[in-house]
């Protein structure tokens, strides 16, 4: 088959759900993929910002081809060896919690969303306070979490028992707190909304105000877990730990999983009965978690990705130095946003045209998210392209 040709299979066969890019990818290996008819690309953001170790990283592949041999799946009436060494990973990098394992971001963030409502539920608490420009999911309550309009289009009556407030501003957020309220739920620095990386003083003060008042802090990690930020966990980067805590995307390495992580005291309440997933917790996909986890440990992979990062946010800077349209540019470690003063979606698809994958975010922002892996001339090579389109916006 040609290109064209799976473009018609889609068309006909698969819900046209997504804003597909006609190329088709068949083959990656690191920072790079290859399309059916051969053509490579820089990927600087591999798998929606999932594969933080590259494409096809050899550890993961072996990990999953030798489980594969072993055992797929089995059900979670029964206990299995990969799951129980990735909580312990988990948990033990963290701040010593309990794991419940699923299959995506949204379903942790379910997950998290559910305990935080039955830990209130013996005082009449279940709001739960989130944030503008804030992303956690596509199911009815993330969707419903995510404060964005543009998501909850189509979808009305949204699920009660969420109240918005602007991100970065503590007052707000006081003003929001009530007698239902049960917790406080975010994204240490937002992804999908821009890369927006709030102040020290804003975490640290919603730490106190759950402390104050009883309610839980609840940290969305799936895209700033794993070494996205140079640090195991994003809650690391500000020195402020959560009660409950959402995993998903880098911690398979490209395989499936979700994980949500919860102090034990809490974690305790998620009774049989309360909540489960068929395949969450696989020995498939957390054999892949534990080559992932055990790679970034051992490789040292968390130091490089904050000096890689430091590096292409300097390169970024500079060049707005020359380029005027690149308004800032902002991020913390390899989760790195340049925010432009005019739409970026064609600059996507040009670089795209050129052999680079990048992406872009809240119409305005591009955004990088290389894996940890990559080279400062690989990161050199992407940013070339980069440049020279948005150079050409400026003629």
């Amino acid at each position: 088959m040609n290109t064209q040709e799976v473009v018609a299979q889609f068309q006909k066969y698969v819900v046209a759900n997504y804003g597909r890019n006609p190329i088709c990818f068949v083959r990656g290996e690191g920072v790079y993929v290859w399309d059916l008819e051969g053509r490579r690309y820089l990927d600087l953001f591999p798998g929606w910002a999932t594969t933080t170790l590259g494409h096809c990283h050899p550890r993961v592949v072996a990990a999953v081809r030798e489980q594969a041999g072993k055992l797929i799946h089995v059900d979670n009436t029964f206990y299995m060896l990969p799951q129980g060494r990735l909580a312990q990973l988990v948990s033990e990098h963290s701040f010593g919690g309990q794991c419940f394992f699923c299959n995506s971001g949204a379903e942790a963030n379910e997950a998290a969303i559910k305990l935080t409502r039955l830990n209130g539920s013996d005082s009449g608490r279940f709001r739960i306070i989130t944030f503008s420009n804030s992303f956690h999911g596509r199911t009815m309550a993330t969707v419903t979490a995510t404060a964005q309009p543009k998501y909850h289009k189509g979808f009305a009556p949204m699920v009660e028992g969420f109240d918005y407030a602007p991100f970065d501003d503590l007052d707000a957020v006081k003003a929001l707190v009530g007698p239902q309220t049960a917790g406080i739920m975010l994204e240490p620095i937002q992804g999908e909304g821009g890369i927006n990386v709030p102040s020290m003083e804003f975490m640290k003060g919603l730490r106190k105000l759950c402390d104050d008042n009883g309610m839980l802090l609840i940290f969305d990690e799936v895209q700033t877990g794993i070494g996205r930020t140079g640090h195991w966990f994003g809650y690391q980067y500000f020195g402020v730990e959560p009660d409950i805590m959402s995993l998903a995307k880098a911690l398979g390495g490209g395989v499936a999983i979700g994980c949500m992580v919860a102090r034990t005291e809490i974690a305790r309440k998620l009774v049989p009965g309360t909540h489960a997933s068929t395949f969450g917790g696989n020995p498939l996909a957390c054999a892949a978690g534990i080559a992932v986890m055990e790679t970034i440990e051992e490789e040292g992979l968390l130091e490089k990705a904050k000096s890689l990062g430091a590096y292409a946010m300097a390169q970024l800077r500079a060049m707005a130095a020359e380029i005027p349209i690149i308004k800032e540019v902002r991020g913390a470690g390899l989760m790195i946003g340049a925010q432009l003063t005019v739409p970026g979606a064609d600059i996507f698809k040009e670089c795209l045209q050129d052999g680079v994958r990048i992406n872009c975010t809240h119409d305005t922002v591009i955004r990088l998210m290389p894996p940890m892996i990559a080279t400062e001339s690989q990161i050199d090579e992407g940013l070339a392209v980069l440049k020279k389109r948005l150079a050409a916006r400026c003629k």
